[in-house]
């Protein structure tokens, strides 16, 4: 809550917005509220963290205010507030998304106090989003990518997969991250765009397959339970007919089975060369690897091809976790597709899960597994052999009531958050 210091408020009823504001106050936050949308955009400074604003406005209505906004660059947190439908805030906020704003949440009216107070008291930290923004600006070179696979400056984060049902550490995802000499840690989505268009990827994809490979062997728990790998696959790799021979090696150099590796897939990448893609993840099952649909639910070819690749399991897109909650649609959404996963034996996880009210539902309505962080932050393999000693520890040496013992790990670090 610290993060958050400036809040904007904007709604045509000035009994909201003073609703509003006072319960800001009296936690902590600086507030300031308008009923006219001209009035917020002159408000508005790099210095606003959050603003809380009405979808029906008169003259400047919120969609209109969003386009600006979002013409704008804002930075700031976007919580959207209306009495409309929940199919009409759903597609407000995937609006905001599309234009580049940060949706912090949805608070549908009439909403209660508690329900605000939720909101503000968990929120989002918006500044550490702003800062990741931020550093999507500069411009990388090709000679800097270059060198940085010269100079082994890329290095592996792990996250864990939680088993659900019983807490326990199904595996890890293997994730990049470019230790920049000068600019410090960068995330992948600045620069692996730039990397499939310099042709680079499958470089990039064997140093994360070795790495990963290398050191997922310290994760595992030596009681015989299979533990598994998963790496990501850039669409462009997947067009190289020798990927699944040259995996294969590599797995084996390392001592793995490539029944404990799965490969990721983006769904919206399956649509391009189709015929060569099936053919490379035919032979990878084939060798025992397994395949994982990722951001499942976001791509449009998704029925066709659902059918056609010989996928193992299905991931959940962290954006339909986000709403699952307080969204009817995101969940039987989730739901359906949890169901269609099982019935075509299929293990499905949800990515993104932040918070336990997310991990009960999930749990409820029959998910399998989850990454998020709720549990932890993707972290080098050195703090991850740390903290699976620590979450182990937890799940072995349990209070009497063991059954609740995953719930007060889950609740302990949300806490902490």
């Amino acid at each position: 809550m610290a993060s958050v210091q400036n809040i904007l408020v904007i709604d045509d009823d000035g009994d909201m917005c003073e609703f509003v504001c006072a319960k800001a106050q009296a936690m902590g936050f600086r507030c300031t509220t308008t009923t006219d949308a001209k009035t917020l955009l002159e408000n508005l400074s790099a210095d606003t963290t959050l603003i809380l604003m009405d979808l029906m406005m008169p003259e400047m209505d919120g969609i209109q205010l969003l386009r600006q906004l979002g013409e704008q660059k804002c930075n700031a947190g976007i919580v959207l507030m209306s009495a409309a439908g929940n199919s009409t805030m759903e597609s407000a906020g995937r609006l905001a998304q599309l234009l580049g704003l940060t949706l912090a949440g949805q608070l549908q009216k009439p909403f209660k106090i508690e329900k605000l107070e939720e909101l503000l008291q968990f929120l989002p930290d918006t500044q550490a989003a702003r800062a990741v923004h931020t550093g999507k600006r500069f411009v990388i070179q090709k000679e800097e990518l270059q060198n940085a696979i010269r100079d082994n400056e890329f290095v592996v984060h792990y996250q864990p997969q939680i088993d659900i049902a019983t807490g326990r550490v199904i595996g890890v995802e293997a994730l990049v991250r470019w230790q920049h000499p000068k600019r410090g840690l960068i995330f992948p989505d600045s620069f692996i765009r730039l990397m499939e268009k310099f042709r680079m990827i499958d470089d990039l994809g064997w140093i994360v397959a070795n790495r990963g490979l290398s050191e997922v062997g310290q994760f595992a728990t030596g009681d015989g339970k299979a533990f598994t790998l998963s790496l990501n696959a850039s669409v462009n790799s997947l067009g190289d007919l020798n990927f699944p021979d040259i995996l294969v090696s590599i797995a084996r150099k390392h001592g793995v089975s490539p029944a404990n590796v799965t490969i990721e897939i983006t769904e919206t990448g399956l649509i391009k060369e189709l015929a060569k893609t099936l053919d490379i993840l035919t032979r990878l099952r084939m060798k025992q690897f397994n395949l994982s649909i990722d951001d499942f639910g976001t791509g449009y070819a998704m029925m066709q091809q659902f059918k056609t690749i010989p996928a193992t399991e299905l991931k959940i897109d962290k954006s339909f976790v986000r709403e699952v909650v307080c969204n009817d649609r995101n969940r039987i959404m989730i739901q359906k597709t949890i169901e269609m996963g099982h019935e075509l034996g299929m293990q499905v996880i949800a990515e993104g899960v932040e918070t336990g009210e997310q991990l009960e539902l999930l749990r409820s309505i029959g998910c399998d597994s989850a990454q998020g962080y709720l549990f932890c932050r993707p972290i080098p393999a050195g703090e991850m052999v740390d903290w699976l000693e620590t979450y182990r520890s937890k799940l072995e040496h349990p209070s009497p009531q063991r059954g609740e013992l995953f719930h007060e790990y889950v609740m302990l670090r949300r806490r902490k958050k």
